[in-house]
Formats: structure tokens, C-alpha cells, sequence
């Protein structure tokens, strides 16, 4: 702990003798409030787990014991449906795993949502979002049961410049609706 304390303040020492040769100061006055707390809690997440970035980015629940897949497909296409998040595909993995191999697999399935409205208005703010089109929910089975992850809609949303409205508060209704079936799908209530 005291050393994850002393490099966090090396870090932050570096980082502000830094910031005058570069943009630094111009771009930190343009994110959005809490930016620093969800950079610090991606930072704990990625030390915790030893440099992985995908655990940094994502969000993850570990499904109840005893809820079945098609609970879980339930309970994300009742959220999707009660919170304008169109279904937009499909991509069963392990089943095709299955058919190449001939052998069985375990459960690898990407459910892909998307509200197009507010994707339209994501990209249209930065063109660069467009490579996180659309949302994802996958359900993955492990040797402890299912799990779900997807992306932290948090960093996208509070780690960059400020959004405009009307897009901050579709963009944090899609947070919502990401958020919800995640909590849902994990206890298969649909």
C-alpha cells in the first residue's frame, strides 16, 4: 500500500513538473467534473490486476448461481426494451467455436445494443467514439458460472472533454440502461 501511495505521488509529481511543455493544463480545463476520481479508480483496477487494461475499462458481474443463460438474455432484452437500447446483434462464439472444432465449447456470446440517436450524436461530437459503437454486454462462462462484462461507460463519459447537451444526458441514459442490464442479467430479473 505505501508503495502504490509513493508511486502515485512520483506520478503525480512528474506529471506536474510536465505540464508546462505541454497542453496538458489546456486539455485537464476541458473534462468533465469527477474525471481525476474515475482516472484513480481505473488506476487502482489496472495495478490491482497486475497491468491489465481491459480490467481497467470494464465493468464485470459475476452472474447468481442458478440463473440460466436464457435468464440472463431475458433480463437483458426486458431492460433493452423498457429503456429505447435496440438490439442490434448477435455473436455467438462458443457456438461457432462448436461447429469449426466439432467439440463442445464454453458459453463465449457479445450481445451488441445500441440507441441510434445518441450514437449519432456521440460521433458527431468525436468521430473517434464510433470505434465503441455500439454497446456490448458478453456473457461469459468460467469455471466459477457465467460472468458479464462490458465497457465502463463511466470513463467514457466522465474521463472526456465535456459533453453538450443534449448529448451528456443521453449519453448518461445510456449509462443507465448499460448499467441496469448488467445488474438485471446478473440475477436474471426480467
Amino acid at each position: 500500500m505505501l508503495t502504490r501511495i509513493l508511486f502515485r505521488l512520483a506520478t503525480v509529481a512528474a506529471l506536474a513538473l510536465s505540464l508546462g511543455a505541454c497542453g496538458t493544463l489546456n486539455a485537464i480545463g476541458n473534462l468533465e467534473s469527477g474525471a481525476g476520481s474515475e482516472a484513480s479508480t481505473m488506476w487502482d483496477r489496472w495495478v490491482d490486476s497486475n497491468g491489465d487494461i481491459a480490467v481497467a475499462t470494464t465493468w464485470e458481474r459475476k452472474v447468481k448461481t442458478g440463473v440460466t443463460i436464457e435468464q440472463v438474455e431475458q433480463a437483458l432484452a426486458g431492460v433493452s426494451s423498457e429503456l429505447n437500447m435496440r438490439p442490434v446483434g448477435e455473436l455467438p462464439l462458443s457456438k461457432e467455436l462448436e461447429a469449426r472444432t466439432g467439440k463442445p465449447q464454453k458459453l463465449l456470446k457479445v450481445y451488441s445494443y445500441c440507441n441510434p440517436a445518441t450514437a449519432r450524436e456521440m460521433v458527431d461530437f468525436s468521430p473517434h467514439m464510433s470505434a465503441y459503437l455500439p454497446c456490448r454486454i458478453t456473457v461469459v462462462e468460467r469455471a466459477d458460472g457465467l460472468w458479464l462484462y462490458t465497457l465502463n461507460m463511466d470513463m467514457m463519459i466522465r474521463m472526456g472533454r465535456k459533453l453538450p447537451e443534449p448529448l451528456k444526458t443521453n449519453a448518461l441514459k445510456v449509462r443507465e440502461a448499460i448499467w441496469l442490464m448488467m445488474e438485471r442479467g446478473s440475477r436474471g430479473e426480467f
